[in-house]
């Protein structure tokens, strides 16, 4: 089992449900994420996901497409990431996992990407643009390297395929809560709590909600019927402020930190 499986029995066992930030890898610096992640995982979040920079983002709102462009013209590269993240995982306890794009994985050769992810201590991998119908080698690389292939289903997405996907995650499944880019929103769809309900009552796999996902009461709503909640936008609007006003960095880590206390403390109690 992966780290992520691991990590989710515990929870499942403890009847808690994990809260998932969502960090851009090198905006405004690999050395200011790496603070944050540390400060996250200071906090209790259960995994940590690290979005890898790329100019043509498949599903990002305008919040995290201006990060990957910021993080791309301070120079980042997939190298400078992995070093980092091999840091990382030597200090914090909570799996990482990577948004990435698989024209990156391409270019880098998908047997050496993933030798190098499991070199650096990665749990899991989100391929958004990774189709059900092309990721048999895909899943055959990370299942042999015992990493978690994440995958996602969407609103749009028909029943049948949706079953057909879930099958195929490890790690979790995640579900877009909407039909459309990533950004906070003041509400989320009146239907999203059955159509989750419908795809967790049909899968043994993890799932976890993530779009649009930005307040306190947005965790109270969809907890009861997720094992997980994402939060990207909401998160990185904070950082997108502070690098525009030239903030104090070790500030700006402490403001997230708090940001995401509160929705940690949304969460239900765990069972005693």
């Amino acid at each position: 089992m992966s780290a992520i499986d691991t990590r989710f029995q515990e929870m499942r066992a403890a009847g808690r449900k994990a809260l998932i930030p969502f960090i851009t890898a090198g905006d405004p610096s690999l050395t200011f994420t790496r603070a944050v992640v540390e400060e996250l995982d200071r906090r209790g979040c259960s995994l940590c996901e690290l979005g890898i920079p790329y100019s043509d983002p498949i599903a990002d709102g305008p919040v995290i497409q201006a990060s990957y462009t910021h993080a791309l013209a301070a120079g980042v590269t997939l190298s400078n990431i992995l070093a980092t993240t091999g840091d990382l995982t030597r200090s914090v306890t909570t799996p990482l996992v990577m948004m990435v794009s698989l024209a990156i994985i391409q270019r880098r050769n998908p047997s050496r990407f993933v030798s190098e992810a499991v070199q650096a201590g990665v749990s899991g991998l989100i391929i958004p643009d990774l189709l059900l119908e092309e990721a048999a080698p895909m899943a055959e690389l990370c299942r042999q390297a015992d990493l978690s292939l994440i995958r996602l289903v969407t609103p749009t997405t028909p029943r049948e395929r949706a079953i057909r996907i879930a099958e195929q995650s490890t790690g979790f499944l995640y579900y877009v809560s909407i039909a459309g880019i990533t950004g906070e929103r003041s509400e989320l769809p009146p239907d999203l709590v059955d159509n989750v309900r419908w795809v967790r009552e049909r899968t043994a796999c993890p799932v976890c909600i993530g779009f649009g996902i930005s307040q306190p009461e947005h965790v109270r709503h969809l907890a009861p019927v997720a094992d997980g909640l994402i939060v990207g936008s909401a998160i990185m609007r904070r950082v997108a402020a502070a690098r525009e006003l030239a903030t104090n960095e070790t500030q700006v880590v402490a403001e997230i930190g708090q940001y995401v206390q509160t929705l940690l403390d949304a969460l239900p109690v765990a069972k005693t």
